[in-house]
């Protein structure tokens, strides 16, 4: 089957299964997933509550995983997060992200290895109007 024959669902399933295991590989070093990673990283640029976490990342979470809660406890044990509300990283969960930047971003850049600027602007431009048109 050509690559044109499929339709663009098997492309970003496959491309979200391609990415979330290359993530998956990186933060498993340090004991993480890449929901602990999504936690910190929205962490690094403000502290929030659990319910704000759950509101900006609710694209990743499901009946099944309803609230970033337990990953927020698990970071908390690990000495990365504050015990109080609003959730932000301790001085160690900082050094710990920063630490982990460099990887995932390096991991980010290999998916769009060979893609111009123009082109990765367009095709998230294209995405979101067909999020859109689906009401999201």
């Amino acid at each position: 089957m050509r690559n044109m024959d499929r339709p663009i669902g098997y492309w970003i399933k496959h491309l979200h299964q391609l990415f979330e295991g290359s993530l998956d590989d990186l933060l498993t070093t340090q004991g993480l997933t890449r929901r602990h990673w999504q936690v910190m990283n929205v962490l690094s640029k403000r502290a929030r509550s659990v319910a704000d976490l759950d509101t900006e990342l609710s694209p990743f979470l499901s009946e099944e995983e309803p609230s970033l809660l337990p990953y927020v406890e698990e970071l908390r044990e690990k000495g990365w997060l504050v015990r109080a509300e609003p959730v932000d990283l301790t001085e160690e969960g900082r050094r710990a992200h920063a630490a982990l930047l460099d990887r995932v971003s390096a991991t980010r850049a290999k998916v769009t290895d060979g893609i111009s600027p123009e082109e990765y602007l367009s095709t998230v431009d294209v995405l979101t109007r067909m999020s859109a048109n689906l009401g999201g």
